[in-house]
Parts: structure tokens; sequence; C-alpha cells
């Protein structure tokens, strides 16, 4: 047992985790593939986000439910399989893009968590006029609410500490702002996260036989 220093570590160590891997990796084509997909689709609908009309609240919460979805997913696998990549694409930002990238990321994933347990999709959400959207007009846009914390009685210490974070950084990172800029901030960095990954692995020796 070990004290994680950040939310989705599960290994005490680089040689650790290295040795986990060996253990239970699937071929590492599968994994590329996967993420593939996963990528694809992550871009696909935060980009049909923007394309939804304001006033069509039941596409605009399907598409937000579904955003949600892949870019925690996304976000997780790069974590897991690509850690060193990952924390170097971080370490290459300034020290408030930064801040502002891991709150973002750390905001959706309390969305993930409360999303149909606690809190509705309609919930996180309100239409806000005036607002400037990607095309460059200023009319209606979804915004992210202000939400209380959630009940969290039913967690372990670790656990209820984990989420506390998560709805901090929700109320820092994304009440307030537009759906539409919180995923593409998202999707840009774990795009170009993933992409760095591809390059590294394409570059890796062949494994001797």
């Amino acid at each position: 047992m070990f004290a994680p220093r950040r939310e989705h570590a599960r290994f005490c160590s680089a040689r650790c985790r290295v040795a986990w891997n060996r253990e239970h990796a699937r071929p590492q084509a599968a994994r590329a593939t996967a993420l593939d997909w996963s990528i694809t689709a992550m871009r696909d609908v935060t980009g049909r986000l923007r394309r939804v009309r304001a006033a069509d609240q039941p596409r605009v919460l399907a598409a937000i439910s579904e955003a949600v979805w892949w870019v925690t997913i996304v976000d997780s696998t790069l974590v897991r399989y690509h850690p060193a990549v990952y924390d170097s694409i971080l370490a290459g930002q300034s020290p408030a893009e930064r801040r502002l990238i891991e709150g973002t990321l750390a905001g959706l994933r309390f969305v993930r968590n409360q999303m149909g347990l606690h809190l509705d999709p309609a919930d996180f959400i309100c239409l806000v006029t005036g607002r400037p959207r990607g095309d460059g007009d200023r009319g209606p846009a979804w915004t992210w609410k202000s939400v209380p914390e959630p009940p969290l009685g039913s967690l372990p210490p670790s656990g209820q500490a984990w989420e506390r974070t998560r709805h901090s950084a929700y109320q820092a990172q994304l009440a307030g702002h537009p759906v539409a800029e919180t995923f593409g901030r998202a999707a840009e960095f774990l795009t170009r996260t993933a992409a760095r990954a591809d390059l590294r692995h394409q570059h890796q020796p062949a494994a001797r036989r």
C-alpha cells in the first residue's frame, strides 16, 4: 500500500509499474488501436458539440454526456499507459496553463462521477446569452453551473478526499465557463499527448527475440 501523490497513481515507482505491465499488458498494437478509436470518438463528439444549436437542449445534453465519457476515457488511458509522455507534455506548459489543464480534466472527472448518480446532465449547465462562441458570435452559449459538494458519506476517507479535490477543480475551472471552451481545451491537450505517445512508440526499437 502507498499514498498516491496524484489521482491516477497506481504504483509506488516506475519499476513497479513496468513489472505489472509486463505481467498484464495487452499487445501494444491493440492498445494503440483502441486509443486511436477513442481519440477519434472524442474529437468527433467535442467537434459536434460546437455545431449543435444552443436551443436544442436534448441534443446538447446528449453531446455533453458523450463528450465527458470520451474525454475522461482518453485521459485515464494516457495516464495509465503513457505516463512519461503525459507528464512531459504537462511539464512543457507554463505553471498557469498546467494548473488550468489539470483542473479542467479533474473537473470533468467530477462531472463523470456525479452525472446520473447525484445530478442529471441538465443540473450542470445553463444557457447564457451574450457569451462568445467558437465562431465568434456572441449568441446564447451553454455554460457550466456552480454545483454544491455532493454527499460523500458512502465513500471511504481516501475517496472523499479525491472527490472533494475534483469538486474544487470543477468550481475553479468549469463553473461559469462555456462548455465548448472546456472540451476544446481538454481535447487539444489529449490529442497532442496521444500524438507524442504514438510518435514515441514508432521510434522504439523492436524487441529482441
